[in-house]
């Protein structure tokens, strides 16, 4: 399941670390793993825990303490729109149910031809850019407007060729 490939990169992130301190490496494994799988699930938890030395329940505690773990297989795209408390005041809640709409799912859901998963997130640091959105846990997306959003999405399907 998990290549060697995968476990040499697991040994570097590994070496960063005092060796009596190897767990900390912990969120690297399991970036590792998601970006080789796609996700990460509880076969790749237990792979990562017996080979830093942890408790299984201690893995799967941090795969879902963050939402960048994804714990199940997500669309190409993961669209993770802020709903925290000062989003929500900035417009956030409302985005998120713009975005249900033009993709015709509901939050935590993918689209029908695996292009899209869209999340609802906590706090992604940026109150005062509300709307915000992170693209596949990577890029930030700021003031998101309609049509901002329609740009993203429609700029998206389009590169997939799926207008």
């Amino acid at each position: 399941m998990i290549s060697d490939a995968t476990k040499e990169r697991f040994a570097k992130e590994v070496a960063k670390y005092p060796a009596d301190q190897k767990q900390s490496a912990v969120m690297a494994c399991l970036a590792i793993v998601q970006q080789e799988l796609g996700h990460v699930s509880t076969d790749s938890e237990k792979v990562i825990a017996e080979y830093l030395g942890m408790a299984p329940i201690a893995v799967h505690e941090v795969t879902t303490f963050y939402n960048m773990y994804n714990q199940h297989p997500v669309g190409k795209y993961k669209l993770n729109v802020c709903t925290n408390l000062p989003c929500q005041l900035r417009d956030g809640a409302r985005a998120l149910h713009y975005l249900e709409k033009k993709l015709g799912i509901s939050m935590g859901e993918t689209t029908v031809d695996g292009l899209f998963t869209l999340q609802q997130s906590e706090c992604l640091g940026a109150c005062a850019d509300s709307p915000v959105m992170l693209v596949n846990d990577r890029s930030m997306c700021s003031f998101m407007t309609d049509e901002k959003m329609d740009q993203l999405v429609d700029g998206l399907r389009a590169a997939e060729g799926k207008q």
